[in-house]
């Protein structure tokens, strides 16, 4: 049987709990009597998406676009805060402390970068991107050193706040949800610059569907927003509905991965 999982932005139990009555909501609606598991950190989020049973389950653009064969596109979340205008589109925040003297992201050159996992499209490939125009034969290195392996936003802004690193990447949907459910814990950072925007990650399936469950699942999602059921949830989630994305979309992550290939340990 297929599984549902929403990890990606799941950013507080509260959140988790949210996402689960969307996906639940949509799941009955489309006739679908699957399980939504549970795939907590620090458990690898990667071999989630390696399944083949997945039904609905949001995964990172980049992995997406570069597996083979492609998984099946489900639905893209659309995001409701203004800078995002309706699109399911996000950015990646670079954030410092709140306390840090650091004003512009050139103030962090020659201190310590912090990234989640150097494979993450926001928490590390579009960090290395954005940084790659900045380097030159005069200044071919810009940080003292790097420090990866901080898995998810959470990780991100602990390590800013212990003073472990200068500068990091946050995923600008989680960012905005950790706003909206934990304000205390977003509080501890603020953003210096923000990375141009990409297709954000989308509800994938990799289980074998039929057409008929697939329009149906898909017609749920796209039902969410017009539910009385989900309007407080959804407005929790900064959730302004789901569209149905083009694969191709998701072609522009992998030419951002060769853009920005050169490794932390040498940026």
């Amino acid at each position: 049987m297929p599984i549902a999982n929403a990890r990606m932005y799941s950013v507080t139990p509260a959140a988790a709990a949210d996402w689960k009555a969307v996906f639940e909501w949509a799941m009955r609606r489309a006739g679908l009597d699957w399980e939504m598991i549970d795939v907590a950190p620090p458990a690898p989020i990667a071999d989630l998406w390696a399944r083949d049973d997945l039904g609905a389950v949001m995964m990172c653009g980049l992995p997406y676009s570069q597996r083979t064969p492609k998984p099946t596109l489900v639905a893209a979340p659309l995001p409701s805060p203004p800078r995002y205008a309706g699109r399911a589109l996000y950015f990646t925040d670079l954030v410092v402390a709140s306390a840090s003297p650091h004003r512009t992201l050139e103030d962090t050159f020659g201190g310590t970068v912090g990234y989640t996992l150097a494979e993450s499209m926001s928490g590390g490939v579009a960090l290395r991107a954005h940084l790659a125009p900045f380097r030159t034969e005069a200044r071919p290195r810009l940080y003292a050193r790097s420090v990866g392996n901080l898995i998810h936003a959470r990780g991100v802004i602990e390590a800013l706040a212990a003073g472990t690193i200068d500068v990091g990447p946050l995923d600008s949907y989680s960012h905005d949800l950790l706003k909206q459910y934990d304000p205390d814990v977003a509080a501890q950072v603020r953003t210096i610059a923000t990375t141009s925007a990409v297709p954000i990650p989308p509800i994938v399936a990799t289980a074998a569907l039929g057409d008929s469950e697939l329009a149906r699942l898909r017609g749920a999602f796209r039902a969410a927003a017009r539910a009385p059921e989900l309007v407080e949830p959804m407005a929790r989630l900064l959730l302004s509905g789901f569209v149905l994305p083009a694969p191709a979309d998701y072609d522009v992550l992998t030419a951002i991965q060769r853009h920005g290939a050169v490794s932390f340990e040498e940026l």
